[in-house]
């Protein structure tokens, strides 16, 4: 279902609790918003619907993904960029990021998996993680 998007940075910034196999219906719900948002946004973290649980649903190159517990073990080469956000007002902000990053999550059946991911991608997964962590750019 399709979820109104959240805009409270109080809510936003507090840190997200670890998500369990209870909070799959949360995990396709932030899907659902995340595709209804495609022409501007390339992923989500569940607070930014409300609900403060550690999964975010990003685009992979064309293949939506979903993460539950994601978790940066290493990030190398850093660089500064700008990025929006959905959940919050005004123009691009400025950040730093990590052109590649190694990341720890759980799939959507809570297998464990390490996978590493470059460029955009790694972007995207470290706007979404620092959501998680109460991080706004």
């Amino acid at each position: 279902m399709i979820k109104e998007l959240m805009h409270d940075p109080i809510f936003l910034g507090q840190k997200s609790e670890p998500a369990t196999k209870e909070d799959f219906e949360a995990a396709e719900d932030l899907m659902d918003t995340l595709k209804a948002h495609s022409d501007g946004c390339v992923g989500m973290a569940a607070n930014m619907i409300g609900v403060k649980k550690r999964i975010i649903c990003f685009d992979d190159n064309g293949t939506y993904m979903t993460m539950f517990n994601p978790e940066i073990m290493k990030a190398t080469e850093p660089y500064e960029t700008e990025e929006g956000c959905l959940s919050l007002l005004g123009n691009p902000r400025k950040t730093k990021r990590y052109r590649k990053i190694k990341v720890k999550y759980q799939t959507t059946d809570f297998k464990v998996r390490i996978k590493t991911y470059d460029g955009f991608t790694a972007q995207i997964i470290q706007h979404e993680i620092d959501h998680c962590n109460g991080i706004l750019i």
